[in-house]
Order: C-alpha cells, then sequence, then structure tokens
C-alpha cells in the first residue's frame, strides 16, 4: 500500500480493535487493578489467571506471528539493547501506585468513560498531560537524568527479549529460539491458570483472556505488517500510523498524551489519528456501546474534594509512571509482555507490587480509623 492508504488502514483497524478491547473489557471487567485487588482483598485469582490467560496468547500468536514473517519483534520498542532497569522498577511502582489511587489503569479509565464515569474524564487529562510533560516536558529532564542515567542503564547487545537473550548464548537460530520460548512460556502459563477447576467453569474470564490475547496480536499483526509500505522519501520500508513509526500494539499511556496533543493542535496537518489515539477512541466507544444496550449506562461524579484530588494524584503517578516504565498495565503487561521482553517482565513485576503494597496501605488506614476515633 501508499504510505497514506496504510496509515489509514492503521488507523481504522485501531479503531475497530479498540471497539473489541471495550465491549470485551466492560462485559467481562478485565481490568490489572482489579485483578490485583481480588488477590489482595478476596484472595481470589479469577480475575489474574484471566489476565495471564491473555497474557500466553498475546506470546503465542504474537511470535507465531514473527516465525512466519508478518511481524519483526526486533523493530518495537520492547526489545532493543538498551535496559534502564531503575526506570522499569521506579516507573513501574508509580504507575501501579497511581492506578489504585485512580480506581484503574489506562484502559480502565477509558472503559469507564464509555460507561458515563465523569472521574475517568479528570483522570484522563491529568494521566496525557502528565505522559506529555514526561515524555518531552518539565519531568523528562528527571526522568532523563536521573532514572535513565548511564549509571542505571544497562546495555544487552543481542535486546533484551528472552529469545534473544538464549540465541546470543547457545548460538542457536534466532526464530527457532523464540519460537519454542514462546510455547513453552505460554504451555506453562496455561497450565497454570487452567489447573485451577474454578477458573475453568468461569465463561467471562476464559472469554476475556482468549479474546484480549487475539486483540494485541492482532494489533501487532495491523502495525507491524499492514502498517509497513515503502517511504518515498528514503525509499525504505517504514511502518506508518503509529506514533513511534515502529510496530505497536495495544497500549494506553503515550496514546494519550498524544490524543491530548492531537486535540490541542487539530488545525496542524503534521498530527494526524494513529494506531494508539484509534484504539483509544475505539475502547471508549465499545464500552459506550456495551453499556447503552446493557442498560449500565450511569453518570458518576466525585463524592468528595478529597475524592477527587486523590484520583488527580493517581493519574499525575499514572502518567509519569507508564512513560518511564515504557509502557502501562496493558503497555508493557500485556504488548511488552508477548514479545518476552526481559524489562516488560521487570516493569509489569513493579505495576504489580506497588498496587498491592498500595492496597495494603489503604487497608491498614481503613482499619486503623476506628482505633483512632475511640
Amino acid at each position: 500500500m501508499e504510505p497514506a492508504q496504510a496509515a489509514t488502514t492503521v488507523a481504522w483497524c485501531g479503531v475497530a480493535l479498540g471497539l473489541v478491547f471495550g465491549l470485551i473489557a466492560n462485559r467481562c471487567n478485565f481490568c490489572t487493578m482489579g485483578a490485583v485487588s481480588d488477590i489482595v482483598n478476596m484472595g481470589d485469582w479469577g480475575r489474574m489467571r484471566s489476565w495471564l490467560l491473555a497474557i500466553a496468547v498475546g506470546i503465542l500468536g504474537t511470535n507465531l506471528l514473527a516465525y512466519t514473517g508478518y511481524l519483526d519483534l526486533a523493530k518495537t520498542s520492547y526489545t532493543g539493547n538498551v535496559f534502564p532497569w531503575l526506570a522499569y522498577i521506579v516507573g513501574g511502582a508509580c504507575f501501579g501506585v497511581g492506578m489504585t489511587l485512580a480506581s484503574g489503569c489506562g484502559n480502565k479509565t477509558m472503559v469507564r468513560i464509555g460507561s458515563g464515569n465523569l472521574k475517568s474524564l479528570v483522570v484522563l487529562v491529568f494521566f496525557g498531560l502528565t505522559a506529555m510533560m514526561t515524555m518531552k516536558g518539565a519531568l523528562g529532564v528527571l526522568r532523563l537524568n536521573i532514572l535513565q542515567a548511564p549509571l542505571f542503564v544497562t546495555k544487552l547487545e543481542p535486546g533484551q527479549s528472552l529469545p534473544a537473550l538464549l540465541a546470543s548464548v547457545t548460538g542457536a537460530d534466532l526464530k527457532t529460539v523464540q519460537l519454542a520460548c514462546a510455547c513453552v512460556v505460554a504451555l506453562l502459563i496455561g497450565v497454570w491458570v487452567f489447573r485451577d477447576g474454578e477458573f475453568r467453569q468461569q465463561f467471562d474470564n476464559k472469554m476475556a483472556g482468549v479474546l484480549i490475547g487475539l486483540v494485541v496480536t492482532a494489533g501487532w499483526y495491523v502495525t507491524g505488517h499492514l502498517g509497513l509500505a515503502e517511504n518515498p522519501d528514503t525509499l525504505e520500508l517504514s511502518y506508518f500510523g503509529t506514533n513511534s513509526h515502529l510496530a505497536e500494539s495495544m497500549s494506553f499511556t503515550a496514546p494519550t498524551a498524544y490524543f491530548l496533543e492531537l486535540l490541542s493542535y487539530w488545525s496542524d496537518t503534521g498530527k494526524a489519528v494513529t494506531f494508539g489515539i484509534a484504539t483509544l477512541i475505539g475502547v471508549a466507544i465499545g464500552s459506550f456501546i456495551y453499556a447503552m444496550v446493557g442498560s449500565t449506562f450511569r453518570l458518576e461524579h466525585f463524592s468528595s474534594s478529597e475524592d477527587m484530588l486523590r484520583h488527580i494524584a493517581g493519574a499525575a503517578l499514572m502518567g509519569f509512571g507508564g512513560v518511564t516504565a515504557t509502557g502501562c498495565s496493558i503497555g508493557q503487561g500485556l504488548t511488552g509482555m508477548s514479545t518476552l521482553s526481559v524489562g516488560s517482565l521487570l516493569a509489569t513485576v513493579s505495576i504489580v507490587a506497588g498496587a498491592a503494597a498500595t492496597m495494603k496501605l489503604q487497608y491498614w488506614m481503613l482499619m486503623r480509623e476506628p482505633a483512632l476515633q475511640t
């Protein structure tokens, strides 16, 4: 395809995939923060197993695309040889704390907007604004000069994906190692997920895991194959329709920043609806459709000024953490993990740890209040 046609196709496919994502996330209550909360507060692993199932499906599908030549995983932001380990840890932890305070991650924010939650509109603005400041503004100086300073960055010459590291050690063919790793990891996750008899009876959680994983895989196909075209300026193959000019899939931090930037500079012909922006719009539309059909659309607002401040603080932490960790609970937790990136694993663990620690602290403070009153 011509570059303009490729970019348009990628954007419309992004809307479609986002719509499916929003429908499923609303229908099945698919939520990373909710999954962690269920474990911490109730000991229920149902939604976490659904999230892990989505990771397994995404890993298998993404690496099958790479093995068959429909995707070059080296041309993504997750598999490079620069490994900013401190940024992954600090950024991930900040995002985990933030999504707990803001009542959900970027994905859940868009789902709630589609369902009529006015609080999520405020979260969206501060989330995107802080993400933009961390990418290009004042907070970016802090990120680059401290968290991504050379002292805290390791170079992994073969790349930071698990298959690349194993192939460099064993000398085996990278594509073969890539497919083998994907099959083994996906199988191990799948066995652990389905060994639970209660989960096997949970249709919604199983459906959400499979379909969300397939959406992630489809996103890679759209941007990594349909969006690949010859650049008329360089006469080389380039990726069109994405803000990073690389192959992408589902993510919510940077796209939210670019979405606000697009709205702010709409008349600038250099700005356009990209895959990431299109998926945001699609998620909100999909959630809205389900909310209207299911009669669950409700306008919700902040209950107090403290509630508003907590959500704003959470949104700001998500924006800073998501950019610093190179992705959110979906961008790193699903999309990044599908590439078998070691950095994505470190960021995802940090996100979950940050969220779990915040929930524990909130519970402790809640239990402490009656004692202080007496």
